[in-house]
Parts: C-alpha cells; structure tokens; sequence
C-alpha cells in the first residue's frame, strides 16, 4: 500500500506581474480580462492624486487622496513605487502587496515604466513583467479616440509621450505586440503560468524531494 506523498510540504510565493504599455496599447483591457479569468490574481490598487473618471469607484480603481497624504506615504517609505505623470501622483502601497505575496496570492500592476523600474529595485526576484506594444502608430492613435475618454488636446499629448514610453520595452521581461486581444491574453496567461512553476516560487521543494528520497 502507498503512503500519500506530502504534498503540503510545498507552497507558492507569489509573484508581481507588471503590464505596461503607452496609453492605448491595451494594458487595462488586458488586466480586466485577466482578473475575470483567474482567481489567484489580484489587482494592486494604487492610491493618485487625480480626480476620478467616470465609472471609476473608490478603492475598486484607484484610492484617491490629495497631494499631502501622498507626500506622507513617500516619505515613510509605505509605497512600494511611485511616479508622477500628465500631472498627477500615483503609488503602490506596500503593506497589501507583500501580504499577498506571503499568501501565495499574486499581484498585478498596471503601472508605467517608472514605476516598474522601482519595483526591480526593491524586489527583483518577485516580478514579472510585460510590455505590451500596439500594432501600429496608427493603431494606437485610432484606439485612444474611439474610447472616447479624452479630448482631443489630452490625445496628442498622450500620442506625443508614446514615443518615450515605448523606447523602454527593452527593460521589461516579456513583450506582446497586441493585435489581437485574444491572443495577447492567451499570451499574458502563458506567461503567467510558466512563471508561477518557476523552482525559487517553489517553498518547501527541497523537503520534499527529500521526503520522496526517504520513501523509494
């Protein structure tokens, strides 16, 4: 008769899976649809100092503080990163993220490079992350128009700063050129799934081939 192998021995870290891209290119419809199709990721909520846009919701999207609390956080070292950008303040609280990842939870970013290169700084060994890119200039300009979010001057400043923020996709780990959004998120769970079998995430691997040795 078999004796049941210790399974339990094993447990997972979690990991950070950062998706970056101009705006745009498809990063928030990207993480949507990643959120609804796995349970073991969870958005990281990042605290700004913008005001909200329409449909947005408190704590769901953003937490929205002004600028002073947002000093405070920084100054104290409770945000894992932050940037500034068209303007305005954005951070990721340090406290629910490495929570999560001591759960064996994952934690997904949509940040910009900026704040990507900050995480790399602080917790290399833990992040995962992804570039994404649109399939033409064209592309991405048509995109940023039919969503309709923003007028017409907003656009081109966004447009304009494109060119910087993809001059970074050699930085990140991965890169996903989206133009067809099914597939970048066939990608995007690929990715997700071979980094999550990766043998450092793995805790408690070494006890248990040990135990499997002291079983043959």
């Amino acid at each position: 008769m078999s004796i049941p192998l210790p399974f339990d021995l094993i447990r997972r870290r979690g990991l950070m899976m950062v998706l970056s891209s101009p705006s745009g290119a498809g990063k928030t419809s990207l993480s949507r649809r990643l959120l609804e199709l796995d349970s073991e990721i969870s958005l990281s909520v990042s605290v700004t100092t913008r005001a909200p846009r329409g449909g947005e919701i408190e704590g769901r999207d953003y937490h929205f503080i002004d600028a002073t609390e947002f000093t405070l956080l920084s100054n104290r070292d409770l945000l894992l990163e932050h940037a500034k950008v068209f303007g305005h303040s954005y951070g990721t609280p340090r406290r629910p993220v490495e929570d999560a990842l001591a759960r064996g939870r994952d934690v997904l970013f949509d940040i910009d490079w900026q704040g990507t290169q900050q995480l790399a700084e602080k917790a290399r060994e833990d992040l995962v992350s992804i570039f994404i890119l649109p399939p033409s200039w064209g592309e991405l300009e048509r995109r940023l128009f039919s969503r309709a979010q923003d007028t017409p001057s907003e656009i081109n400043r966004r447009m304009a700063k494109a060119a910087d923020e993809m001059s970074h996709w050699a930085e990140y780990d991965y890169v996903i050129v989206n133009k067809d959004f099914e597939q970048s998120v066939a990608a995007v769970r690929s990715i997700l799934l071979a980094e999550r079998l990766k043998r450092r995430r793995q805790i408690g691997l070494s006890e248990f081939v040990s135990s499997l040795k002291t079983r043959h």
